[in-house]
């Protein structure tokens, strides 16, 4: 007689199974929540749909997160704000001209953020701020000012090594981080409607707007200030 009776199996099988699936339910609840919070906005997302698309109960959900607004919390930790500890790190170690660095953020951040679900994120917040003044002021302190900082370093780098000349740092801040805005914005909103002919290539317009910001904000050439008669 065979000995691969799957009764004597199963015991020690289920609860394996059982660790793993549990161990999973944090990230698949969050990958759910952000699809169907740039899907169909804060508002409109119940934590019933999130649980039922990551195969949970809503009961499980409220185990692992209080509130729909500890959720979406929890979404942005995961999508964006975790992540600035290792830009600032990737700063630090940076040695190349701050031309250069300035790129690598531009062009990193499509990558991690802009091309992924979580660039979804900044329309809603912008979108719904006014309804949900706790989630703005969590996603100013959480999003907007580490990010407004790692942006400014970038800046002052340039200007201390004379590669950019004296600016205003904060409107600075936001000179670099609103073609980035734009870009996700259209994105999620007129890219979804528009012909081919009128869609932004990501990696064109950065680019563009990468030799706008550099030109704009490099030292004048004193030669071309002053022709020679």
């Amino acid at each position: 007689m065979s000995d691969s009776n799957p009764q004597n199996t199963a015991p020690s099988d289920h609860p394996i199974r059982r660790s793993r699936r549990k161990e999973a339910r944090p990230g698949e609840l969050l990958a759910a929540a952000l699809d169907l919070f740039v899907e169909k906005g804060f508002a409109a997302t119940r934590v019933e749909e999130v649980a039922q698309r990551a195969g949970v109960s809503k009961g499980t959900l409220f185990l692992y997160f209080p509130s729909k607004e500890e959720l979406f919390k929890a979404v942005v930790r995961e999508n964006i704000s975790g992540r600035f500890a290792e830009w600032s790190d990737e700063i630090d170690r940076f040695e190349g001209s701050t031309h250069d660095m300035l790129r690598d953020c531009l062009f990193n951040w499509w990558e991690r953020i802009g091309s992924t679900q979580a660039s979804g994120i900044p329309k809603l917040i912008m979108s719904e701020a006014q309804n949900f003044p706790e989630l703005a002021s969590f996603y100013q302190q959480e999003v907007m000012q580490p990010g407004n900082a790692l942006i400014e370093r970038i800046l002052k780098r340039g200007v201390a090594r004379g590669e950019f000349r004296p600016m205003d740092f904060t409107y600075g801040v936001y000179l670099v981080l609103a073609p980035m805005l734009f870009l996700v914005l259209w994105k999620h909103s007129l890219g979804l409607c528009c012909g081919n002919h009128a869609q932004l290539d990501p990696h064109q317009y950065l680019s563009a707007q990468l030799d706008m910001l550099t030109h704009g904000l490099s030292q004048p050439n004193p030669s071309l200030e002053h022709p020679l008669p």
